[in-house]
């Protein structure tokens, strides 16, 4: 009997934001490329070093990325578009960053002192969310008859340089089949898996190197196969796979799905000429008996146990009771995170400040290592070996179950007096929007933004000092304050049309409810990747939740004090609070929304009661949280939209209730977003070129909506003609009557400097667009 320890990624960011420091430090051109390129070595070497000594027999390599794994792969096998590729080498990170952030400045080549290659007008490529994740990637774009080749060696430097380092490492590269299914075309109709036998040479390629520099193992991400496939793409995964064990046979391929069970994709998986299958048994433990079943007896299974994308202990003793069978009965397993812990963060050691009763119940990447340790130690040696670790672990299992923490009963009897009543307007659309048309009297193609201003230092210096008791509460509200008036003032200067506060009084749109909420922690260093520099620190949701008082009205009647237009009361739905936390895992997700429904309700009744018109409920992650098989949808967005409703429901017809959601495909969940019966929602649709448009055009979406002109996720400031084709083009599918103008999303990561030319540019396209479309 063999059992050992295999990870599938680490988390790249470093414990304390160390890659954000320096990705930040170079695009601003304030440190040299070689500071980049020597804190990423830095990174990579501190956490091969941390997983060998944690015990993980198989560490991986290549995991690591300055933005982004996908975008990593797109470089990797040169497809990267011509717009790309004056602007430097094509294995440079001025054309890597290019794709990844777009580019509009700078001159220098890529031998200058900072490393910055040469500028232009250049668009980032489109964004959207990993699966049913909140990690975005950089969607990979290709054409008809497009040829590859392998134009960036990193995995294989990598490998190279964790060798060096005495670390023998199994590389991680995305699969060639999920890669192209990921892939879109500008050319209508074009199929991107139908270029597989252009892309697999450059894949034999890699393998062949990486093999000739000592890899004898390589694990190739395949998530796809978690998703509703036909026969058609089941077929490429034969054709990559047969042809990738004949051209490189003595390279071991570690086949590793995620997310999602195999389900009628199985025989596909098993039947695959790989040496290695990795299966996701956290999110779909109900597959493993046919897993084994169907397995041949010589391929290593890999079993993904702990959990990769919570921050919860594992019951040791029931995963012990569940796995020591398997291991009995097979030759060699392997035992693994669910998925790549990049989804987790790193340490929990870092949290000094946090409940310890609390504390006691989590599990952070670092401590999820030792838990597959100690898993290792008890199924190859048997549970004596490790009866103190099991005994405190099934404390802890104890003490969260029972705790009064988790449970309040006056939270779970308003969720079941809840009624249909409860999640239904009063009025239809048609007349409601009678009423706040005459009530707002806005011109046609209103503008607005999505909700905040740009987070400058000195404002989040200030939001540290008072952290710290260093400005106290007065001198920080003061200051806040004159942050609000400032943003109010230049927003009646440009001439948008509805206002908002610039929520300089939040840390993050989770993060500023939840930490007013009963029932929520919060971490101190707990940071994940959301996207390139881009990190979150998720709330984590341990117990039954309630708004103990009113969380944003005093901050909603002092903006609106200062100006005569409407002023949006902003509030985050309870689907993306729900998504964006690390959630309870001992109830079913549905009823954790629906108690956060109720506490949002409460803050929306309490905002109109105070004199709010404009109530905008965001709701970004409701695509995000779908299932990724469609025969698990309906369920999900029952709930889903009910919770929507039952937070937007308990104000007047007169009340104008918007919400807003980020990139996702909206075409399958049309009919569902139409259910939420919003008023207005806003999409983000700039870097699709009002592509996500055709969903609501095709259903006849019947209530107002604000397609993004303005991609707030590159420092690009688009120009007016730009914008203005954009609602142009968005006029062309929907009424102008229906169309409010507004940036993609919140403007919070963006730089005055850039934001105020931006939306000037917007305002002036507005004007340009009610004259085109008369």
């Amino acid at each position: 009997m063999s059992v050992t320890v295999a990870n599938l990624g680490f988390p790249r960011i470093g414990p304390r934001r160390e890659l954000k420091t320096a990705l930040e430090s170079y695009w601003a051109a304030k440190t040299h490329k070689a500071a980049l390129l020597e804190t990423a070595a830095g990174l990579r070497a501190a956490t091969w070093a941390r997983q060998r000594a944690l015990g993980v027999d198989v560490i991986p390599s290549n995991d690591f990325s300055f933005y982004d794994q996908v975008l990593d792969t797109s470089v990797m096998v040169g497809a990267i578009p011509d717009i790309y590729r004056a602007l430097g080498a094509a294995d440079s990170l001025d054309v890597y960053f290019a794709m990844a952030r777009g580019t509009q400045t700078g001159t220098a080549d890529e031998s200058c002192s900072h490393g910055h290659g040469k500028g232009g007008d250049v668009p980032a490529l489109e964004m959207t969310k990993w699966f049913d994740t909140n990690y975005h990637y950089m969607v990979p774009e290709v054409t008809p008859g497009q040829s590859f080749q392998l134009t960036s060696t990193k995995a294989i430097d990598e490998y190279r340089e964790a060798k060096a380092l005495g670390y023998r490492t199994r590389p991680v590269i995305l699969g060639p089949v999920t890669w192209l299914l990921l892939a879109k075309s500008k050319q209508n109709g074009f199929d991107p898996l139908t270029l597989l036998p252009n892309l697999l040479p450059v894949y034999a390629e890699l393998l062949r190197r990486l093999r000739d520099a000592g890899a004898d193992w390589v694990q190739i991400d395949e998530p796809a196969l978690v998703l509703d496939l036909d026969d058609r793409a089941r077929g490429a995964f034969a054709t990559a796979y047969i042809m990738l064990a004949h051209t490189v046979p003595d390279v071991k391929l570690m086949l590793a799905t995620y997310f999602g069970p195999l389900g009628d994709n199985l025989a596909t998986a098993v039947g695959l000429p790989i040496a290695g299958l990795h299966i996701d048994l956290v999110r779909a433990p109900e597959q493993l008996d046919e897993v084994l079943a169907k397995a041949p007896p010589e391929l290593l299974l890999s079993l993904g146990v702990i959990d990769g994308r919570n921050v919860w202990k594992a019951n040791l003793t029931a995963l012990l009771d569940r796995y020591e069978p398997i291991v009995k009965l097979r030759r060699n397993v392997q035992i693994a995170p669910s998925c790549s812990l990049l989804h987790t963060p790193i340490d929990l050691a870092l949290e000094t400040k946090l409940d310890v009763q609390v504390r006691d119940w989590l599990s952070f990447a670092v401590q999820k290592l030792e838990e597959l340790s100690i898993l290792r130690l008890g199924l190859a040696d048997g549970r004596y070996v490790i009866s103190d670790e099991l005994a405190a672990n099934a404390d802890s299992i104890t003490s969260r179950r029972t705790s009064s923490l988790t449970n309040d009963r006056r939270v779970r009897a308003r969720v079941s007096a809840v009624t249909a009543d409860w999640a239904r307007r009063a009025v239809p659309f048609g007349e409601r929007i009678k009423l706040q048309r005459s009530i707002l009297n806005l011109p046609p193609l209103p503008t607005t933004t999505i909700g905040s201003f740009p987070q400058t230092a000195e404002v989040r210096k200030a939001r540290a000092a008072h952290g710290k008791g260093a400005l106290d509460h007065a001198a920080y509200k003061q200051f806040l304050q004159e942050e609000t008036e400032r943003a109010i003032r230049w927003q009646e200067e440009i001439g948008l049309d509805v206002l908002v506060h610039g929520e300089f009084e939040r840390n993050d749109m989770v993060q500023y409810f939840g930490e007013q909420l009963a029932g929520f922690t919060f971490t101190k260093a707990a940071w994940v990747q959301s996207y390139g520099s881009r990190c979150v620190r998720p709330p984590i949701i341990y117990g039954d939740v309630s708004r103990p008082k009113p969380m944003t009205v005093d901050w909603w009647a002092y903006a609106q004090g200062l100006t005569t237009r409407p002023m949006k009361g902003m509030l985050t739905g309870p689907v993306t609070i729900l998504q964006w936390s690390f959630v309870r895992d001992d109830q079913p997700r549905e009823q954790t929304c629906r108690q956060i429904a109720l506490a949002i309700r409460d803050e929306v009744v309490d905002l109109e009661a105070a004199g709010a018109k404009i109530i905008q409920i965001d709701e970004a992650a409701l695509r995000e949280g779908l299932p990724l098989r469609r025969a698990d949808w309906q369920p999900y967005l029952d709930w889903a939209v009910e919770c929507f409703r039952i937070t937007a429901s308990g104000v007047k017809p007169e009340t104008q209730i918007h919400t807003h959601m980020c990139y996702s495909e909206f075409n399958d969940i049309i009919a569902a977003i139409g259910a939420m019966d919003a008023d207005v929602i806003s999409i983000e649709t700039a870097r699709s070129k009002m592509e996500l448009l055709d969903a609501f055009a095709t259903y006849r979406y019947p209530n107002e909506i604000g397609p993004g002109v303005y991609d707030i996720h590159a420092p690009r400031i688009p120009t007016v003609d730009e914008m203005q084709q954009l609602l142009i083009k968005a006029g062309g599918r929907l009424s102008s009557g229906q169309l409010w103008v507004n940036p993609d999303c919140g403007l919070k990561t963006r730089k005055w400097e850039e934001v105020k030319p931006a939306l000037i540019n917007m305002i002036d396209a507005a004007k340009g667009a009610r004259v085109a479309l008369g």
